[in-house]
């Protein structure tokens, strides 16, 4: 792993030479392929240096990470192309690649932790440096005090283990069970509101609406799996407590997913309707990780790597529409099959991807957490129902309003796309659609 994290630390000092933009992009498809060669069938940890080793969940992750702070890179050529401080944005996305890369790699607890709150000083600068509106303070001091408050307690917890068990190794810990209500909920609050679960999910949407498409894209893309890897990682030794507690989230997760779904049918802005489905996703993700089974782990495990490259090429799809017509509003962006027909497809494509359809990686992930949570309570079918047809609608909504109907009279010219732009949507499209034809990596790994 160290030698990942060393090509990483010396591609910094390149941020700061002249032109070296594409150079540094080049550099993390690179460092991509490199890390493919290590894919292992395995639940155990390998290529273990120090306090780091990945296992396969770690693995898939990580994968993610570089692929999206690779599409990053080539959606903010805005940013290159005004000049915009690129070298401190470039510095900042390395910087957050790292940290990213050392919390899933981690199997110290609290090293862990401390990479884990870490990523959000460099997200916290992408969306005050080069977010759009005023309004942005706004978003970053939310995400700053709703991750900031709810990590304290388990940072508390995390010296309680230690003093109680002399050790830090997550692997160490499967040994233990723990059995305190406190101990429980400060141990997963701070992950359910990185989730973000219904009811703490607030500072998501103000986020994503403020920040430029580079952080859009990393938030929705890795930085809400965080939560997920996190309670995976700890759910192994609060397992008693779980099989207690775990339907209180479980019910707030399910009916808060329905109720976002309706949110997304009433919005009129194209980011807030897709950051609010990002929370309807989580939530089904969630639910189906609580319920404790194998068909759970590993369908959130997949709608989670799924979701990250479909929310992902969703926002830089949004973006596109943006720096043309210089509106979110849908109410502008109307008939944009006259405007941009290139760009219709994807449209459809990767709104298709958000409501899980076939062949999507989405749709492996869902269909396993359903199993899950059916299997678990068949009244939470209900809410299930309800979820998936509203997850329909509204990516129906999105594509039908945005694509058709009388276009905006401002809008009187024709906007082709750069080649970058399409390549940016199939390199999103094409790993959401080709895993499934590898889908026991996701689903057979234990």
């Amino acid at each position: 792993m160290l030698k990942f994290l060393f090509m990483i630390l010396f591609m910094m000092p390149i941020c700061f030479l002249k032109k070296s933009f594409w150079t540094v992009q080049n550099f993390l498809f690179i460092l991509m392929f490199m890390f493919i060669y290590l894919v292992s069938y395995n639940n155990f940890n390998y290529n273990i240096s120090y306090f780091l080793g990945v296992d396969l969940i770690s693995y898939g992750l990580i994968l993610l990470s570089i692929w999206i702070c690779a599409l990053m890179l080539m959606s903010s050529e805005v940013v290159f192309k005004f000049n915009n401080y690129v070298n401190y944005f470039l510095f900042l996305i390395l910087f957050l690649l790292l940290m990213l890369m050392l919390t899933f790699s981690s199997m110290n607890l609290f090293l862990f932790y401390v990479f884990f709150e870490s990523s959000l000083i460099p997200t916290l600068f992408l969306i005050l440096g080069w977010g759009y509106q005023p309004e942005r303070l706004q978003a970053g001091v939310y995400l700053l005090f709703y991750t900031l408050l709810a990590s304290l307690p388990l940072l508390m917890s995390i010296f309680y283990i230690l003093n109680n068990t002399l050790t830090m190794n997550i692997f160490m810990l499967m040994n233990y069970s723990f059995y305190y209500y406190f101990f429980y909920f400060t141990m997963i609050f701070a992950f359910l509101v990185k989730m973000p679960m219904f009811l703490v999910h607030l500072w998501l949407p103000k986020a994503h609406v403020e920040a430029p498409v580079s952080g859009s894209m990393i938030l929705a893309g890795v930085l809400l799996k965080l939560g997920g890897y996190g309670l995976i990682r700890v759910f192994p030794f609060l397992m008693l407590m779980g099989l207690n507690f775990n339907y209180v989230f479980v019910s707030i997760s399910l009916v808060g997913g329905f109720l976002i779904s309706l949110v997304c049918l009433r919005q009129m802005d194209m980011k807030a309707l897709i950051a609010y489905s990002s929370v309807a996703h989580m939530g089904i993700v969630l639910s189906g990780l609580l319920t404790l089974t194998y068909w759970g782990l590993s369908g959130a495990y997949t709608l989670m790597i799924a979701h990250g490259l479909c929310s992902s090429g969703l926002f830089s799809l949004a973006n596109m529409t943006y720096e043309r017509v210089g509106s979110r509003s849908l109410m502008i962006n109307k008939g944009l099959l006259n405007f941009m027909p290139s760009l219709s497809l994807w449209w459809f494509l990767l709104c298709s991807g958000n409501m899980a359809a076939p062949p999507t990686l989405n749709l492996l992930g869902e269909i396993s957490l359903l199993n899950s949570i059916v299997s678990w309570s068949l009244y939470s079918i209900i809410f299930l129902s309800l979820l998936s047809f509203f997850g329909a609608a509204y990516s129906l909504f999105l594509y039908s309003f945005s694509q058709q109907g009388k276009i905006y009279s401002a809008l009187y010219s024709f906007s082709m796309n750069y080649n970058r732009e399409f390549l940016i949507l199939f390199l999103h499209w094409f790993p959401l659609n080709l895993l499934i034809l590898n889908s026991d990596i996701c689903l057979l790994w234990l």
